[in-house]
């Protein structure tokens, strides 16, 4: 469903070049100071990275999910925190609004997400709601024209600098499953907004996450997402289905990098006279990363064209979740031990890569969630 191959061909090289020549050099400073340069966020609003998803008509790209898928991939080639920091924006942090706001809302907000004016974040997950999505416990309480919204959001990727709150929030106590709860697009200076402590992570330095604390904050109903109560779950999982599939992408791009990287050590460290990658356990395990990595790239794109030509992928995503981020572990791992006692040490990066992809298999449902899903669609289509 590719557009303008042309076009697209102009904004993968652009995009490529940018990792290869400013994210990469940057990577080292990243980790040890656990923050992106600003003069990088900058070049990154100007390349239009914050609105790579964001429809046209509010001064974004309006990617299809194939050419996202692309992007993603490029962007996987570098430090997952390069990413993470545009990828709310694109994904998470926006797309409630573009699937399911109302004209206002994407007037209001679309086009200062488009321009990394605006920072948005997701709350979905809660101190003791995880996988269990639909059992939100945060509370919204409808008081004339606002809602009264009381509860804590945990892990929330982007909050310490975020300017909006995607919230989803049980609107109907009644009610105790998905269709009580209702999603709330929520600014960051609305009183009653407190942030926790920057969470220690084991990855993904300079992408950070925190609580999000929320006592009596005063919403507008204007920004209730779509002006309808009890939609905000299935909100949230349209927002996670494309999601996914963008994860899955990710991962394709970092396992290539990894494989790369060790390619290029296995063909210069030499032992026992030759060079390590003339060794069949050596190749073995380039081979085998290769296959897999390859693997994921098709099932991505394959799913990405189904979903832009208007087919469910609900399961293909999930499948493609699953296997991108359980391929990147293994690639990673095998990466480390390519390198030897060389990958264990920071100065070459493949342990700080091995470490910040383990949070894949985690995040926007963990992979124990996606082979649920996928084993109760299977059930579900015989029924």
């Amino acid at each position: 469903m590719i557009r303008d191959r042309e076009t697209l061909a102009q904004l993968l090289d652009t995009i490529a070049r940018f990792v290869r020549e400013r994210l990469v050099p940057a990577e080292s400073q990243v980790a040890e100071a656990d923050a992106i340069p600003e003069a990088l966020v900058e070049e990154m609003k100007a390349l239009g990275l914050f609105g790579l998803t964001i429809p046209e008509a509010y001064g974004g790209l309006g990617l299809t999910m194939e050419e996202e898928a692309l992007v993603a991939m490029e962007l996987g080639r570098t430090s997952p925190a390069f990413r993470s920091l545009v990828g709310t924006n694109n994904g998470i942090g926006s797309a409630a609004i573009v699937f399911d706001g109302t004209g206002a809302q994407r007037r209001r907000y679309l086009p200062r997400y488009a321009s990394g004016e605006l920072i948005g974040a997701f709350c979905l997950t809660e101190p003791d709601v995880g996988s269990d999505a639909a059992s939100v416990r945060t509370a919204a309480v409808r008081d004339g024209d606002y809602y009264h919204i009381n509860g804590c959001k945990r892990f929330i990727t982007n909050a310490p600098r975020a300017g909006t709150f995607t919230v989803m929030a049980r609107t109907d106590p009644s009610i105790k499953g998905a269709r009580g709860v209702s999603a709330f697009i929520v600014d960051a200076d609305t009183a009653g907004i407190s942030l926790g402590p920057k969470d220690k992570k084991m990855g993904q330095a300079g992408a950070h996450t925190c609580d999000v604390i929320f006592e009596d904050a005063r919403v507008p109903a204007e920004n209730l997402i779509g002006g309808r109560e009890g939609e905000g779950f299935v909100t949230s999982m349209k927002v996670l289905d494309r999601g996914r599939l963008h994860i899955a992408a990710l991962c394709v791009g970092t396992a290539e990098r990894l494989l790369d990287d060790a390619l290029h050590y296995a063909a210069e460290r030499r032992q026992f006279g030759k060079p390590i990658g003339e060794h069949q356990m050596i190749q073995a395990m380039l081979a085998d990363s290769r296959t897999e990595a390859y693997a994921a790239r098709s099932m991505v794109l394959d799913a990405a064209r189904q979903r832009d030509g208007g087919q469910p992928t609900n399961t293909l995503a999930s499948c493609c979740k699953l296997f991108a981020t359980e391929m990147v572990g293994r690639v990673a791992d095998r990466a480390v031990q390519i390198h030897g006692g060389a990958g264990y040490i920071a100065d070459y990066g493949v342990e700080r890569f091995y470490r910040d992809v383990r949070l894949f298999r985690l995040y926007e449902g963990t992979s124990e969630i996606q082979r649920m899903l996928i084993a109760r669609n299977m059930l579900r289509e015989i029924s």
